[in-house]
């Protein structure tokens, strides 16, 4: 029962962040495909194949552009605020933001860095810096990062606990450590260096 409840939650998060994406996706090209055809049918007199994918495409854009504003971005604020008040939408909306979010390297809740731990059980591992903080555990504080480590799936995997002082932060910006991850590793660079401004041997 353990096994098919824990094969079951992970299929869940695996699949529904994905089929809400895809059917998202569907949804806007269609919508806008439709009005796409009788655009270009009044325009060019004829209907022009691939306008609909160049049009959706356009309003993805767009709708990046208006959120990078700083009043497109209240605007989009205030909508969802109340779009969240209803208790289906913020259900299924909320994590899935959350979870692109974290691989978005503008968020502030996003993925801070790449780094590099070397772990006594697991030797050397990579993963996504989410935060820095303090411990004392009665003798004064202790300096701890909390490391993002992907398994199996990019956005499943376990969340590590490391002393500061074991990490490592290469000279990878989030995407191409995102890279790195679906690509099984194949992305790696042939050499890596401590990357600029960061204190070694695991400072900001």
């Amino acid at each position: 029962m353990n096994w098919l409840r824990r094969s079951f939650l992970t299929g869940l998060v695996v699949t529904v962040p994905l089929l809400i994406t895809v059917v998202a996706l569907v949804w806007t090209f269609r919508f806008i495909d439709g009005i796409a055809r009788p655009v270009g049918v009044f325009w060019l007199g004829r209907e022009v194949p691939g306008l609909g994918v160049l049009m959706t495409g356009a309003f993805i854009l767009l709708i990046g552009a208006i959120a990078t504003n700083v009043i497109g971005r209240r605007m989009l604020q205030q909508a969802e605020k109340w779009l969240l008040s209803v208790p289906l939408f913020k259900t299924v909306y909320a994590p899935v933001k959350q979870l692109v979010a974290a691989f978005s390297p503008d968020s502030e809740s996003g993925f801070k860095k790449v780094v590099i731990v070397d772990d006594v059980k697991r030797g050397m591992v990579i993963g996504f810096l989410t935060r820095e903080f303090t411990i004392d555990r009665g003798a004064g504080p202790e300096a701890m990062v909390a490391v993002y480590v992907p398994t199996n799936h990019l956005y499943l995997g376990d969340i590590a606990v490391y002393p500061r002082s074991a990490a490592f932060y290469p000279d990878l910006s989030v995407e191409e450590g995102i890279r790195i991850f679906l690509t099984g590793g194949m992305a790696l660079p042939g050499a890596l260096k401590q990357q600029k401004g960061a204190n070694a041997p695991g400072g900001k």
